[in-house]
């Protein structure tokens, strides 16, 4: 399974109170306020790990909850601090703070015959399961809630759009970064800090305060080099597999990746690696769920370059020039960005004998872009391609550097 956004729930443990207690001990009279002090509440703090590459985790849990804090004793005895709560993330994580869409309650109700004079406070409160609005009502008066259900079914349809994520509040990039999602409430003060010349014996103390708490939407973006884009069966499971260890599903049918695949390429004279990203199959009409749809674009938005990897036989009846436009929309539609992105286009089934009569055609209607041509099925242009692609995104750092 792979999850690559989750909603959760998270919540820091709540600060111990603090305690009302006086010494007492033989032969020591009048031995003053004792109270401890309560213990602070645990906080719910995020990690980056490499290891992982999904948020499934989140998705058996999602809900983060971190200890209470105990409360003070006598004998000035402080109560224990609650134990924080590591979560650990993949690298390229997205924290978004979302928004409370919680209605307001209504508190007064009309007579169904809009008499506000004879209207009564009686107030709306919703169930535990649905958070609906139910009326209460004491006074024989029945009122009949409205709701407009055509609303709401159009709101269902829309998609999740980036506007409506809320607030970005952490972006956790590098192995071992740390970011506090909710912070555990203070412990409370017991009575001995009340403790004044004039106010010997305080027969109070501070209650614990409250911790943070809120509705958190994860998303996950890998951290890659490269990201290889194309149509299915263009040939990119392929070429990941020879360019790399990585062992992704091959076959003879389209959309056989499933979800985004990693590879690290390994250049063996300086020990240099690059991460490679291989996405599903992009086809027309993705922006509008056709197909797997496009969000698995996001995986491809801190790639340095792209590689449009075009099948240059024309396999499935398409033509290469088709393709390369298509794509360049379906990103243009995702994300203006991405087109902007330096990118290397790539010929593969070049051993084809059509192949040759079509990148001729390509180049002479796109005569500004250059096209590498290979065969991944059969390891030719591979060493270049592994060459071309290293200089392109050092080309691509020092451009960030200046």
């Amino acid at each position: 399974m792979f999850i690559d956004e989750i909603k959760v729930y998270a919540k820091a443990g709540h600060g111990g109170k603090g305690a009302v207690a006086f010494h007492r001990e033989a032969y020591i009279t009048k031995g003053g306020p004792s109270g401890g002090n309560g213990g602070r509440g645990g906080s719910v703090i995020l990690q980056a790990d490499h290891d992982l590459n999904n948020l499934v985790q989140q998705f058996y849990v999602p809900r983060l909850i971190a200890e209470v804090g105990e409360g003070g004793m006598g004998k000035g005895k402080d109560g224990l601090a609650g134990k924080d709560l590591i979560i650990k993330v993949p690298c390229g994580t997205l924290v978004w703070r979302l928004k409370d869409t919680t209605p307001p309650i209504q508190k007064k109700m009309t007579s169904p015959d809009g008499d506000d004079e004879d209207a009564e406070e009686n107030p709306f409160f919703t169930t535990g399961t649905s958070n609906r609005p139910v009326i209460r009502s004491s006074s024989g008066i029945s009122a009949a809630l409205e709701v407009d259900l055509s609303k709401e079914a159009e709101d269902a349809v829309k998609p999740s759009a980036p506007e409506n994520k809320g607030e970005l509040v952490a972006d956790l990039t590098t192995h071992g970064q740390q970011f506090v999602l909710c912070k555990g409430g203070r412990g409370g003060l017991g009575n001995r800090n009340f403790a004044t010349a004039r106010h010997q014996t305080p027969r109070f103390a501070q209650p614990g305060e409250p911790g943070t708490e809120g509705d958190y939407l994860f998303e996950l973006r890998i951290v890659a080099e490269i990201g290889l884009v194309g149509y299915p069966n263009a040939g990119k499971s392929t070429l990941l597999t020879a360019i790399s260890r990585a062992r992704p599903k091959i076959a003879a049918y389209p959309f056989t990746t499933l979800h985004p695949q990693i590879g690290i390429v390994e250049y063996l004279p300086d020990f240099k690696r690059l991460t490679v990203c291989d996405v599903p199959g992009l086809i027309e009409g993705a922006h509008n769920n056709v197909g797997l749809g496009h969000k698995f674009l996001r995986h491809i938005q801190r790639c340095k370059i792209l590689v449009l990897l075009l099948d240059m036989a024309g396999t499935d009846n398409r033509k290469p020039w088709d393709d390369y436009k298509q794509l360049l929309k379906e990103l243009e539609l995702y994300d203006p960005a991405l087109v902007e992105k330096p990118r290397l286009v790539v010929a593969n089934k070049i051993d084809e004998p059509a192949a040759e009569k079509f990148l001729k055609q390509f180049k002479t209607k796109f005569k500004k872009v250059k096209v590498l041509p290979i065969s991944a099925a059969f390891d030719q242009g591979m060493d270049k391609f592994k060459q071309t692609i290293r200089k392109e995104v050092e080309a691509a750092e020092a451009a960030e550097k200046s």
